[in-house]
Protein backbone atom coordinates (compact mmCIF):
# COMPACT_ATOMS: atom_id res chain seq x y z
CA UNK A 1 0.00 0.00 0.00
CA UNK A 2 1.16 3.42 -0.77
CA UNK A 3 2.38 5.34 2.26
CA UNK A 4 0.19 8.29 2.41
CA UNK A 5 0.83 11.87 4.17
CA UNK A 6 -0.01 12.25 7.62
CA UNK A 7 -3.05 14.40 8.33
CA UNK A 8 -5.93 14.83 10.52
CA UNK A 9 -9.60 13.20 9.10
CA UNK A 10 -10.96 16.65 10.41
CA UNK A 11 -10.56 19.62 8.85
CA UNK A 12 -10.87 23.24 10.05
CA UNK A 13 -14.10 25.37 9.05
CA UNK A 14 -13.76 25.41 5.54
CA UNK A 15 -13.38 29.58 5.63
CA UNK A 16 -10.58 29.39 7.92
CA UNK A 17 -9.08 27.15 6.36
CA UNK A 18 -8.93 28.50 2.97
CA UNK A 19 -8.33 32.10 4.56
CA UNK A 20 -4.67 29.67 5.88
CA UNK A 21 -4.13 28.54 2.98
CA UNK A 22 -4.30 32.13 0.88
CA UNK A 23 -1.83 33.30 3.61
CA UNK A 24 0.40 30.75 2.94
CA UNK A 25 0.68 30.97 -0.59
CA UNK A 26 1.26 34.92 -0.44
CA UNK A 27 4.14 33.62 2.28
CA UNK A 28 5.61 30.97 0.22
CA UNK A 29 4.13 31.19 -3.60
CA UNK A 30 6.21 28.48 -4.83
CA UNK A 31 4.25 25.65 -2.70
CA UNK A 32 2.23 22.99 -4.41
CA UNK A 33 -0.82 22.47 -2.49
CA UNK A 34 0.01 19.03 -1.73
CA UNK A 35 2.89 20.56 -0.02
CA UNK A 36 0.65 23.07 1.57
CA UNK A 37 -2.30 20.67 2.56
CA UNK A 38 0.44 18.69 4.34
CA UNK A 39 1.87 21.72 6.09
CA UNK A 40 -1.78 22.67 7.29
CA UNK A 41 -2.42 19.37 7.98
CA UNK A 42 -5.33 18.42 6.10
CA UNK A 43 -5.69 16.15 2.90
CA UNK A 44 -5.14 18.13 -0.60
CA UNK A 45 -8.58 17.16 -1.50
CA UNK A 46 -10.12 18.79 1.86
CA UNK A 47 -7.89 22.18 0.24
CA UNK A 48 -8.87 22.00 -3.00
CA UNK A 49 -12.81 21.74 -1.75
CA UNK A 50 -12.36 24.84 0.05
CA UNK A 51 -12.91 26.36 -3.51
CA UNK A 52 -16.61 25.09 -4.10
CA UNK A 53 -18.37 28.00 -5.28
CA UNK A 54 -16.11 29.87 -6.59
CA UNK A 55 -12.53 28.23 -8.56
CA UNK A 56 -14.18 24.23 -7.84
CA UNK A 57 -16.68 22.23 -8.63
CA UNK A 58 -17.20 18.72 -7.37
CA UNK A 59 -17.83 16.39 -9.68
CA UNK A 60 -19.71 13.35 -9.95
CA UNK A 61 -17.34 9.86 -10.70
CA UNK A 62 -19.60 8.46 -13.53
CA UNK A 63 -16.39 7.34 -15.54
CA UNK A 64 -19.42 5.64 -18.08
CA UNK A 65 -19.30 9.79 -18.57
CA UNK A 66 -16.50 10.79 -17.84
CA UNK A 67 -13.71 8.83 -19.72
CA UNK A 68 -15.08 8.89 -23.41
CA UNK A 69 -15.35 12.49 -23.34
CA UNK A 70 -11.84 12.88 -22.34
CA UNK A 71 -10.55 12.87 -25.92
CA UNK A 72 -12.29 15.94 -26.54
CA UNK A 73 -10.56 18.29 -24.08
CA UNK A 74 -7.52 18.14 -26.56
CA UNK A 75 -4.03 18.10 -26.04
CA UNK A 76 -3.60 17.60 -22.18
CA UNK A 77 -1.03 17.11 -19.41
CA UNK A 78 -1.63 14.17 -17.40
CA UNK A 79 0.02 13.79 -14.04
CA UNK A 80 0.32 10.66 -11.87
CA UNK A 81 2.55 11.05 -8.69
CA UNK A 82 3.02 9.07 -5.90
CA UNK A 83 5.08 10.42 -1.97
CA UNK A 84 7.94 10.68 -4.32
CA UNK A 85 7.83 10.75 -7.68
CA UNK A 86 5.92 13.19 -10.28
CA UNK A 87 4.86 11.48 -13.52
CA UNK A 88 3.70 14.05 -16.53
CA UNK A 89 2.75 13.27 -20.33
CA UNK A 90 1.55 15.90 -22.65
CA UNK A 91 -0.88 14.47 -25.41
CA UNK A 92 -4.41 13.27 -26.26
CA UNK A 93 -6.92 10.87 -24.22
CA UNK A 94 -7.71 8.26 -26.86
CA UNK A 95 -8.30 4.80 -26.77
CA UNK A 96 -9.80 4.60 -23.43
CA UNK A 97 -10.68 1.11 -22.76
CA UNK A 98 -13.51 0.85 -19.52
CA UNK A 99 -13.81 -2.44 -18.02
CA UNK A 100 -15.98 -2.15 -14.56
CA UNK A 101 -13.48 -1.19 -11.89
CA UNK A 102 -10.46 -0.56 -14.56
CA UNK A 103 -9.73 1.32 -17.36
CA UNK A 104 -6.87 1.78 -19.79
CA UNK A 105 -5.71 4.61 -21.82
CA UNK A 106 -3.64 3.04 -24.78
CA UNK A 107 -2.48 6.36 -26.64
CA UNK A 108 1.30 6.75 -27.93
CA UNK A 109 1.73 9.58 -25.85
CA UNK A 110 -0.55 9.01 -22.83
CA UNK A 111 -0.66 5.62 -21.61
CA UNK A 112 -2.53 4.69 -17.93
CA UNK A 113 -3.66 1.81 -15.84
CA UNK A 114 -6.56 3.42 -13.75
CA UNK A 115 -7.93 1.47 -10.58
CA UNK A 116 -11.38 3.23 -10.39
CA UNK A 117 -12.79 1.75 -6.86
CA UNK A 118 -9.55 3.78 -5.85
CA UNK A 119 -11.22 6.97 -7.35
CA UNK A 120 -13.76 8.84 -4.13
CA UNK A 121 -13.59 12.13 -5.27
CA UNK A 122 -13.39 14.31 -8.38
CA UNK A 123 -13.26 18.46 -9.07
CA UNK A 124 -13.05 20.23 -12.00
CA UNK A 125 -10.78 23.70 -11.07
CA UNK A 126 -10.51 27.29 -13.23
CA UNK A 127 -7.56 28.67 -11.70
CA UNK A 128 -6.61 32.71 -12.60
CA UNK A 129 -3.08 32.81 -13.54
CA UNK A 130 -1.27 35.67 -15.45
CA UNK A 131 -1.75 34.25 -18.86
CA UNK A 132 -5.53 33.23 -18.43
CA UNK A 133 -7.62 30.76 -16.29
CA UNK A 134 -6.20 27.03 -16.23
CA UNK A 135 -8.68 24.46 -16.48
CA UNK A 136 -7.86 21.25 -14.52
CA UNK A 137 -9.39 17.69 -13.59
CA UNK A 138 -8.32 16.60 -10.28
CA UNK A 139 -9.57 13.15 -8.60
CA UNK A 140 -8.33 11.76 -4.92
CA UNK A 141 -8.99 8.31 -3.57
CA UNK A 142 -10.87 8.01 0.12
CA UNK A 143 -8.15 9.66 1.77
CA UNK A 144 -8.07 12.84 -0.17
CA UNK A 145 -4.54 11.89 -1.50
CA UNK A 146 -4.68 12.93 -5.29
CA UNK A 147 -4.28 9.59 -7.79
CA UNK A 148 -4.40 11.36 -10.92
CA UNK A 149 -4.66 14.89 -12.11
CA UNK A 150 -5.53 16.74 -16.20
CA UNK A 151 -4.14 20.23 -17.12
CA UNK A 152 -6.03 21.27 -20.40
CA UNK A 153 -3.38 22.91 -22.35
CA UNK A 154 -5.33 23.10 -25.97
CA UNK A 155 -7.71 26.23 -25.97
CA UNK A 156 -9.78 24.43 -28.30
CA UNK A 157 -10.77 21.95 -25.52
CA UNK A 158 -12.23 24.79 -23.10
CA UNK A 159 -15.49 24.13 -24.79
CA UNK A 160 -15.82 20.67 -23.98
CA UNK A 161 -14.29 20.99 -20.46
CA UNK A 162 -17.28 23.09 -19.31
CA UNK A 163 -19.36 20.73 -21.23
CA UNK A 164 -18.03 17.84 -19.57
CA UNK A 165 -18.26 20.11 -16.25
CA UNK A 166 -22.22 21.00 -16.55
CA UNK A 167 -22.59 17.30 -17.16
CA UNK A 168 -21.27 15.89 -14.23
CA UNK A 169 -21.46 18.68 -11.39
CA UNK A 170 -22.33 16.97 -8.30
CA UNK A 171 -25.10 18.11 -6.29
CA UNK A 172 -23.63 18.30 -3.04
CA UNK A 173 -21.05 20.96 -3.51
CA UNK A 174 -20.67 22.06 0.15
CA UNK A 175 -16.62 23.22 0.96
CA UNK A 176 -16.59 20.78 3.96
CA UNK A 177 -15.55 17.62 2.61
CA UNK A 178 -15.03 14.18 5.38
CA UNK A 179 -12.15 11.65 4.63
CA UNK A 180 -11.32 8.71 5.65
CA UNK A 181 -7.93 8.01 7.74
CA UNK A 182 -5.45 6.06 5.82
CA UNK A 183 -4.73 2.60 7.01
CA UNK A 184 -1.83 1.32 8.59
CA UNK A 185 1.41 0.44 6.71
CA UNK A 186 1.18 -3.25 6.65
CA UNK A 187 3.99 -5.31 8.20
CA UNK A 188 5.34 -7.95 5.97
CA UNK A 189 5.25 -11.49 7.28
CA UNK A 190 8.87 -12.85 8.73
CA UNK A 191 11.03 -14.05 6.22
CA UNK A 192 11.33 -17.59 7.84
CA UNK A 193 6.92 -17.95 7.43
CA UNK A 194 7.35 -17.60 3.79
CA UNK A 195 7.32 -20.14 1.27
CA UNK A 196 11.03 -19.26 -0.22
CA UNK A 197 11.02 -22.07 -2.53
CA UNK A 198 7.73 -22.10 -3.91
CA UNK A 199 8.17 -18.26 -4.65
CA UNK A 200 11.00 -18.77 -6.37
CA UNK A 201 9.86 -21.74 -8.25
CA UNK A 202 6.42 -19.47 -9.15
CA UNK A 203 8.58 -16.95 -10.18
CA UNK A 204 10.48 -19.08 -12.45
CA UNK A 205 7.80 -20.02 -14.22
CA UNK A 206 6.01 -16.65 -14.96
CA UNK A 207 4.89 -16.52 -18.59
CA UNK A 208 4.08 -12.75 -18.19
CA UNK A 209 5.36 -9.84 -16.02
CA UNK A 210 1.95 -8.80 -15.09
CA UNK A 211 1.61 -12.07 -13.26
CA UNK A 212 4.07 -10.92 -11.01
CA UNK A 213 1.31 -9.15 -8.62
CA UNK A 214 -0.55 -11.81 -8.39
CA UNK A 215 2.43 -14.56 -7.35
CA UNK A 216 3.03 -11.66 -4.44
CA UNK A 217 -0.43 -12.23 -3.21
CA UNK A 218 -0.26 -15.53 -3.70
CA UNK A 219 2.57 -16.34 -1.71
CA UNK A 220 1.25 -13.76 0.40
CA UNK A 221 4.80 -11.01 0.76
CA UNK A 222 5.73 -7.79 0.40
CA UNK A 223 7.53 -7.10 -3.09
CA UNK A 224 10.92 -6.03 -1.57
CA UNK A 225 10.84 -8.82 1.00
CA UNK A 226 10.54 -10.85 -2.61
CA UNK A 227 13.16 -9.30 -4.20
CA UNK A 228 15.69 -10.53 -0.98
CA UNK A 229 14.41 -13.74 -1.20
CA UNK A 230 14.11 -14.46 -4.81
CA UNK A 231 18.10 -14.50 -5.06
CA UNK A 232 20.65 -13.11 -7.08
CA UNK A 233 19.81 -14.91 -10.24
CA UNK A 234 16.62 -13.24 -10.19
CA UNK A 235 16.75 -9.61 -8.30
CA UNK A 236 20.09 -7.97 -7.26
CA UNK A 237 20.31 -4.89 -5.12
CA UNK A 238 22.26 -2.25 -6.59
CA UNK A 239 23.33 1.39 -5.46
CA UNK A 240 20.31 4.11 -4.46
CA UNK A 241 22.54 6.15 -6.94
CA UNK A 242 21.37 3.68 -10.08
CA UNK A 243 18.13 5.50 -11.50
CA UNK A 244 20.24 8.68 -12.05
CA UNK A 245 23.15 6.24 -13.83
CA UNK A 246 20.63 4.54 -16.12
CA UNK A 247 18.61 8.14 -17.21
CA UNK A 248 22.22 9.78 -18.31
CA UNK A 249 22.85 6.30 -20.39
CA UNK A 250 19.88 6.50 -21.87
CA UNK A 251 19.93 10.15 -22.78
CA UNK A 252 23.16 10.13 -24.02
CA UNK A 253 22.53 6.97 -26.29
CA UNK A 254 19.14 7.15 -27.29
CA UNK A 255 18.01 3.66 -26.00
CA UNK A 256 14.40 4.07 -25.82
CA UNK A 257 12.80 3.28 -22.50
CA UNK A 258 9.57 2.74 -20.60
CA UNK A 259 9.04 4.81 -17.44
CA UNK A 260 6.51 3.61 -14.80
CA UNK A 261 5.15 5.72 -11.92
CA UNK A 262 2.07 4.88 -9.97
CA UNK A 263 0.10 4.88 -6.77
CA UNK A 264 -3.32 2.83 -5.82
CA UNK A 265 -5.53 4.61 -8.48
CA UNK A 266 -3.15 4.91 -11.02
CA UNK A 267 -0.11 4.00 -13.22
CA UNK A 268 1.00 6.18 -15.82
CA UNK A 269 4.06 5.24 -18.52
CA UNK A 270 6.15 6.74 -20.82
CA UNK A 271 7.89 5.12 -23.59
CA UNK A 272 10.37 6.79 -25.82
CA UNK A 273 13.71 8.38 -25.61
CA UNK A 274 14.79 10.72 -22.68
CA UNK A 275 16.47 13.42 -23.54
CA UNK A 276 17.56 16.33 -20.60
CA UNK A 277 18.43 14.70 -17.34
CA UNK A 278 18.90 17.45 -15.02
CA UNK A 279 19.41 16.75 -11.08
CA UNK A 280 18.47 20.22 -8.97
CA UNK A 281 18.95 19.48 -5.26
CA UNK A 282 17.45 16.53 -4.31
CA UNK A 283 15.36 16.04 -7.29
CA UNK A 284 15.77 13.88 -10.51
CA UNK A 285 14.46 15.05 -13.06
CA UNK A 286 13.95 14.31 -16.86
CA UNK A 287 12.85 17.72 -18.64
CA UNK A 288 11.70 16.88 -21.97
CA UNK A 289 8.74 18.39 -24.01
CA UNK A 290 6.24 16.03 -24.17
CA UNK A 291 7.57 14.34 -20.73
CA UNK A 292 8.53 15.06 -17.44
CA UNK A 293 9.82 13.21 -14.37
CA UNK A 294 10.81 13.99 -10.83
CA UNK A 295 12.07 11.95 -8.60
CA UNK A 296 13.29 12.62 -4.91
CA UNK A 297 16.67 10.86 -4.85
CA UNK A 298 17.37 11.27 -1.72
CA UNK A 299 13.84 9.15 -0.74
CA UNK A 300 15.24 5.70 -2.48
CA UNK A 301 16.06 3.29 0.15
CA UNK A 302 16.44 0.57 -1.99
CA UNK A 303 17.57 0.01 -6.12
CA UNK A 304 17.57 -3.54 -7.90
CA UNK A 305 17.71 -5.11 -11.08
CA UNK A 306 14.87 -7.71 -11.61
CA UNK A 307 14.72 -10.08 -14.22
CA UNK A 308 11.25 -12.12 -14.51
CA UNK A 309 10.45 -14.81 -17.64
CA UNK A 310 7.83 -14.40 -19.79
CA UNK A 311 7.04 -16.38 -22.57
CA UNK A 312 8.92 -14.05 -24.92
CA UNK A 313 12.50 -14.35 -22.41
CA UNK A 314 13.31 -12.26 -19.82
CA UNK A 315 12.19 -9.03 -19.32
CA UNK A 316 14.65 -6.62 -17.04
CA UNK A 317 14.26 -3.74 -15.22
CA UNK A 318 15.36 -1.19 -12.16
CA UNK A 319 12.81 -0.31 -9.49
CA UNK A 320 14.01 2.34 -6.96
CA UNK A 321 11.90 1.98 -3.26
CA UNK A 322 11.07 3.86 -0.21
CA UNK A 323 11.95 3.26 2.99
CA UNK A 324 8.93 1.60 3.68
CA UNK A 325 9.27 -0.71 0.61
CA UNK A 326 7.05 1.17 -1.45
CA UNK A 327 7.87 1.27 -5.41
CA UNK A 328 8.82 4.79 -6.41
CA UNK A 329 9.45 4.16 -10.04
CA UNK A 330 10.32 1.19 -12.62
CA UNK A 331 11.85 1.54 -15.52
CA UNK A 332 12.00 -0.95 -18.77
CA UNK A 333 13.42 -0.97 -22.13
CA UNK A 334 10.84 -0.24 -24.59
CA UNK A 335 9.22 -3.51 -25.57
CA UNK A 336 5.91 -4.64 -27.13
CA UNK A 337 4.16 -7.87 -26.09
CA UNK A 338 5.68 -10.92 -28.72
CA UNK A 339 8.96 -9.21 -28.90
CA UNK A 340 12.13 -9.99 -26.88
CA UNK A 341 13.73 -7.37 -24.41
CA UNK A 342 16.42 -5.11 -26.63
CA UNK A 343 19.18 -6.34 -26.18
CA UNK A 344 20.74 -3.12 -26.07
CA UNK A 345 18.62 -2.72 -22.23
CA UNK A 346 20.16 -5.94 -21.33
CA UNK A 347 23.16 -5.32 -21.80
CA UNK A 348 23.26 -1.59 -19.87
CA UNK A 349 21.41 -3.66 -17.25
CA UNK A 350 24.69 -5.77 -16.93
CA UNK A 351 26.47 -2.98 -16.80
CA UNK A 352 24.68 -1.50 -14.33
CA UNK A 353 25.06 -4.51 -11.64
CA UNK A 354 28.30 -4.59 -12.58
CA UNK A 355 29.29 -0.76 -11.89
CA UNK A 356 27.09 0.04 -9.12
CA UNK A 357 26.34 -3.09 -7.07
CA UNK A 358 25.09 -3.06 -3.68
CA UNK A 359 25.73 -5.67 -0.96
CA UNK A 360 22.91 -7.95 0.05
CA UNK A 361 19.95 -6.11 1.08
CA UNK A 362 18.76 -7.68 4.52
CA UNK A 363 15.59 -7.20 6.54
Amino acid sequence: MMQQPSFSGVAPEPAVLRQRWQALRQSQPRTRIRDAAEQLGVSEAQLLATGLGQDAVRLELRFDVLLPRMESLGRVMSLTRNAHAVHEKRGTWRNVELNGARALVLDEDIDLRLFLSRWRFGFALREPMEDGIRRSLHFFDATGTAVHKVFLEDPTGTAAFEALVSKLAHEDQTPALAVEAAPPVAVPRPDDQVDGEGLRAGWRALQDTHEFFSLLQRFDVARTQALRLAGRELARPVALESLSWVLERVSASGLPIMVFVGNPGAIQIHTGPVHTVRPMGPWLNVLDRGFNLHVRGDHIHSAWVVHKPTRDGVVTSLEVFDAAGENIALVFGQRKPGKPELPEWTALMRELMEALPAPEVRP
